[in-house]
């Protein structure tokens, strides 16, 4: 691996040349730094020559290293961490190095002095860079600003996104238009994304057309087959709103449809407009279109068949819209995902998943007497996780769980539990069924027994995991805490719907094409579900073995008595 950028300070190339000839530090001392040098630039997985020699400029990425991930113990980079820390800090005592960046020339230094504290503050790593390639502060253009911002995704850990380089342009134009007598360029600011028109501005029909459809959803209501079906979740509600919401906006905004004809439903769903609004975001989206652009074509059609409000040559339009772009459709998992798959695929991570429930039991015991309520929320997680690893249940299902209904123990008080979901609970309409075994028993009715009761705070719940007013604990909460309590503990970040990806791709790596117990496991309905996600997963497994059996191989062909 090569550097891509060079750096325009010293890196820890340079510290470990320093400290190698170092007459005032131990032997001792010489080796340690230099190992920890070496070995946090191995974790970072960044050449040498391009890490800053400063530790306000690594100390993110460093703090950020779990040491699960790179295979030592707690203790271990906890001494690396320090060491390079020290390391830095005396290299910077040494060669005078400033501990934020290089020093302002004296063009940016009278620059600097003229700003006040909050601008300034938000421009100095701008000032350092140009101070260090030699351009002042009228030189600075777009291009320029663009080279600064490539080398500090590339050298630092700051944050490099839209909001950030938004909040720094906007410093810089500021002070250009502050400072009397300094002729500064002024860069151009990344878009915002500005909700408008106000919904409020749209015609009142198609306002009360869209009320009245969710308003239908939110009801048990009849598919165009006459199937009755449950009611539509909040969520998902929410979310065909803010897409209706969005097109119409787009439209108005972008394709200057005249806002005054978007007068009702049908209006605003006519294949006039959703064509024009579907190729803005594959325009947006780049060559392919991105998956939120192919179900849209899906939604409105579906929408539009749903309320009667298109004639039939309008819906045979907006089907061939929706054939259009089913043909980009890419199945599989996404690449975040897949990305989560390889590392638990990985040698040993899953395994420290699945004994961690152990671990945080553990944990609460001890803090019980002391912490009651810390310790009961760790012995909550513990089960929460544990429970993941052996039904890999959707979140919604997860939080109500109630003892007696959905948890129970049909053999007797001694014998393991049951957790079972009818039908008509479940996202799919299939019935779930999963036998715990005794362990698996035990962790959760320690939890039911010692822990839960300070949970309860007085109430009468029947909630496995209970929140407020006799109410299940709060979905978005308890995800945000089973994902930063693994990422804490292991490394990993996982969320509670990725425990499903994770026990398919676990499971298949042991019975390769056996995707009707993946459906039976995960509750699809349809078996072209599961193979449409997980079949890329015996890939791995293929080039896996693929490489098992070149090293066999190798190792044969080297063995002098094969």
């Amino acid at each position: 691996m090569t550097p891509t950028t060079a750096l325009l300070e010293p890196s820890l190339v340079d510290v470990v040349a320093a400290v190698g000839q170092a007459a005032d530090l131990s032997e001792q001392t010489r080796r340690h730094w230099v190992c920890s040098l070496g070995q946090i630039a191995k974790w970072l997985d960044r050449p040498a020559a391009v890490i800053p020699a400063r530790w306000h400029s690594v100390r993110i990425s460093v703090a950020q290293l779990h040491h699960a991930r790179v295979g030592v113990t707690a203790k271990t980079l906890a001494n690396h961490k320090s060491n390079i820390r020290a390391a830095l800090r005396w290299f910077g005592k040494e060669r005078d190095v400033p501990q934020r960046g290089v020093r302002l020339s004296p063009d940016w230094a009278r620059f600097r002095d003229r700003l006040d504290d909050r601008i300034r503050d938000r421009l100095y790593s701008l000032m350092r860079y140009c101070s260090a390639r030699r351009v002042g502060p009228s030189a600075v253009d777009d291009e320029i600003f663009d080279e600064y911002w490539r080398y500090r995704a590339q050298t630092t850990g700051q944050a490099c996104n839209n909001t950030a380089r938004r909040f720094m342009v906007r410093a810089w134009n500021a002070s250009a238009g502050a400072i009397d007598g300094c002729s500064l360029r002024q860069l151009t600011e990344p878009p915002v994304k500005v909700a408008e028109p106000a919904w409020d501005a749209f015609p009142e029909g198609l306002r009360r057309d869209l009320d009245d459809y969710f308003a239908g959803l939110a009801k048990p209501h009849r598919t165009l087959d006459g199937k009755r079906i449950q009611p539509c979740s909040r969520s998902t509600i929410t979310h065909r709103r803010a897409e209706l919401v969005a097109m119409a906006r787009l439209a108005v905004r972008q394709l200057g449809v005249p806002i005054e004809s978007l007068n009702s439903l049908g209006a605003l769903l006519h294949p006039d407009v959703v064509e024009r609004v579907i190729d803005a975001y594959w325009q947006k989206n780049g060559v392919e279109p991105k998956t939120g652009t192919i179900d849209l074509g899906k939604t409105v059609l579906r929408m539009a068949r749903e309320t009667s409000c298109l004639d039939q040559a309008a819906l045979g339009r907006l089907d061939d819209i929706r054939v259009a772009l089913e043909q980009h459709r890419r199945e599989g998992l996404t690449p975040k995902n897949l990305q989560l798959i390889r590392q638990v695929l990985t040698d040993g991570v899953w395994s420290e998943v699945v004994s961690l429930p152990n671990v945080l039991i553990q944990q609460a015991c001890w803090a019980k007497d002391h912490a009651p309520i810390k310790a009961a929320v760790a012995a909550q997680l513990a089960v929460a996780i544990a429970i993941e690893t052996f039904a890999p249940i959707r979140l919604r299902n997860l939080i109500r769980i109630e003892l007696g209904q959905n948890l129970i123990k049909p053999g007797g008080l001694n014998t393991p539990y049951w957790l079972v979901f009818p039908q008509y609970d479940v996202k799919n309409r299939v019935d779930l069924t999963f036998r715990f075994d005794q362990k698996l028993t035990d962790l959760i009715d320690e939890y039911v027994h010692d822990f839960r009761p300070t949970l309860l705070r007085g109430s009468n719940s029947s909630w496995l995991f209970p929140g407020e007013n006799g109410e299940p604990k709060n979905g978005l909460l308890f995800s945000k805490q089973i994902t930063v309590r693994i990422q804490k503990a292991i490394g990993l970040r996982m969320t509670v719907h990725q425990f499903r990806h994770a026990a398919a791709a676990v499971y298949l790596k042991h019975h390769p094409g056996d995707y009707e117990t993946v459906r039976r496991l995960l509750g699809h309905r349809d078996i072209q579900t599961t193979i449409k996600f997980y079949c890329g997963l015996e890939t791995i497994a293929a080039t896996e073995e693929f490489g098992r059996l070149i090293r066999e191989k190798i190792e044969f062909h080297n063995d002098p008595d094969a």
